[in-house]
């Protein structure tokens, strides 16, 4: 009978022909081995790498920015805008926090009004001040796919192919052209991932040397891996995407479970005897402090401008407010408890109701991009060689890609799962971490732009397909050029639905004719 035992490698199994009521040898894997498989493998064109990175983060720029102040509603914000850029502004007035008492409609942390207000102070009022952070946030995004991409593939193509891939998001385009908090939080939430990504090859490259070394029996537990300044800095990023919006703290507890279990297995490939309780013992309490303790630090350190204030919104409000509670606290900390809860409330009761807004969906649409958002409307314009001509920006996902959606996921699933594939899996994390966790209220009204997280994480499991349609670099030629063809024509395809999509991801004016003819679906009127 045929039976399963472990390669000499130690990554993978080999099945072997014995007879009935005999034990075929086991052969584990040595220190040569473990020590070669725990070692991250680099591509080795790192200047090409680079060459690649920059150039193609440039070419982002010029599309982010392409007349950036076009659509606008008179000259004034559009859509969701006209919340957060006249509170930008007021954080100038009052140094870092708004001020408007009677108003508050403050739905959100301080991060990314901020961001927006720099903008505003380097070019004032006006829609390119408003805008542009957003479009350096979106150039910076596409970067980072690009190093991210060629990390877990090791591959300087694949990483440029996740370049165009998010340059070509109708999604990550649009939120990168309006004053909205999305673009921020994504661009944190990305970041951060991209930290980790480092220090699970900083880890495994560690373990490596103690392999080498012969002290993994040194402790059941496995080593002390020392501090990790990359997990570190992931800490510091997740913090600032609650700094934005408090859905990031989904993305907290999602990247800790994923960092100990990644430490757990590469304990665990480095021989260490008991790897998932020496993960829980060496890894996961200083992995609290790093990913949890200290984003919520800098998370409550970006009010600062609030602590600082005499009139930011509720900063006195213990001092007036019967229904406060928590008298142990300090007032200052007490009256942020009290912006916190009307914060809370606000959320709480933004609920859908019998008068759904227009352009609501809800979490089951958005994989798809079954309910994209109509930002901004104008009919009569000129402008398209005729009289009557119509300007419209709308919130689309690139349906050559976002349609992919729930194929890749499956496909993610089964990869991750069948052949503990880790690359699928951190994809399938991300991607949940901002999708799954909205499913728990569906009465709140929601909207497809918070969907803007998942748009690098959907690129990235396109790109590890891509990967395999491509072929391993040891396959004959022929199947590679036959991947590479397949590859190449469905990123043409991608690139070319973006420039269909372009006129209304960007409000530039179109005929009627030409307007109805990008409308595909009716869920998209």
């Amino acid at each position: 009978m045929n039976v399963l035992v472990p390669s000499s490698g130690g990554n993978s199994v080999r099945a072997e022909t014995v007879r009935d009521g005999q034990v075929p040898p086991v052969r584990y894997p040595g220190e040569h081995d473990r020590a070669a498989l725990l070692t991250p493998r680099e591509p080795t064109d790192r200047l090409r790498g680079w060459i690649v990175t920059l150039v193609l983060t440039l070419v982002a720029g010029l599309v982010r920015f392409w007349r950036l102040g076009h659509a606008t509603d008179e000259g004034t914000p559009v859509f969701d805008e006209k919340h957060y850029v006249p509170q930008a502004w007021q954080m100038l007035r009052n140094g870092g926090f708004e001020d408007n008492p009677g108003y508050e409609l403050v739905a959100h942390p301080p991060v990314g009004k901020q961001l927006i207000a720099v903008g505003e102070w380097l070019f004032g009022y006006t829609p390119w001040g408003w805008r542009v952070s957003a479009a350096l946030a979106g150039t910076l995004m596409v970067l980072l796919i690009i190093r991210i991409a060629r990390r877990m593939t090791r591959s300087t193509l694949l990483g440029a192919l996740a370049g165009v891939l998010l340059i070509c998001d109708g999604v990550s385009h649009v939120q990168a052209r309006v004053g909205m908090l999305d673009v921020f939080h994504a661009l944190f939430v990305l970041a951060a991932f991209s930290c980790l990504l480092v220090d699970r090859d900083r880890v495994r490259a560690r373990l490596a040397l103690v392999v080498t070394e012969s002290r993994v029996e040194d402790s059941r537990f496995g080593p002390r891996l020392g501090f990790r300044w990359w997990r570190f800095g992931a800490g510091v990023l997740l913090g600032l995407a609650c700094g934005v919006k408090w859905s990031g703290i989904y993305y907290i507890v999602a990247f800790l479970l994923l960092s100990v279990v990644w430490d757990a297995l590469a304990r665990r490939g480095a021989g260490v005897r008991r790897p998932w309780v020496g993960a829980l013992v060496r890894d996961a309490v200083p992995g609290l402090g790093s990913l949890l303790a200290l984003a919520l630090g800098v998370y409550f350190a970006t009010w600062a401008g609030w602590y600082a204030s005499e009139t930011a919104t509720d900063r006195h409000a213990a001092d007036i407010a019967d229904d406060v509670g928590f008298g142990f606290l300090p007032d200052m900390l007490r009256s942020l408890l009290y912006y916190h809860f009307n914060v809370l409330e606000f959320h709480t009761h933004l609920v859908t109701g019998n008068d759904p807004h227009p352009w609501e969906s809800k979490p089951w649409a958005w994989p798809m991009g079954m309910r994209p958002m109509l930002y901004y409307y104008e009919s009569g314009m000129p402008g398209c060689g005729q009289g009557d001509c119509v300007q419209a920006t709308m919130l689309l996902g690139t349906p050559a890609m976002w349609w992919l959606a729930l194929p890749v996921a499956g496909w993610a699933v089964w990869r991750a799962t069948a052949r503990m594939d880790w690359r699928y899996a951190a994809v399938l994390v991300g991607y949940c971490a901002g999708f799954l966790p909205w499913f728990t209220n569906l009465a709140r009204q929601m909207y497809y732009f918070y969907a803007t997280p998942l748009a690098p994480f959907l690129v990235l499991g396109i790109v590890l397909v891509l990967g395999e349609v491509l072929g391993r670099a040891n396959a004959s030629p022929e199947r590679r050029k036959t991947g590479l063809l397949v590859v190449a024509l469905y990123v043409g395809l991608v690139v070319a639905n973006f420039v269909w999509l372009w006129p209304i991801l960007n409000g530039f004016p179109i005929t009627e004719a030409h307007w109805q003819a990008e409308l595909w679906l009716p869920s998209w009127r």
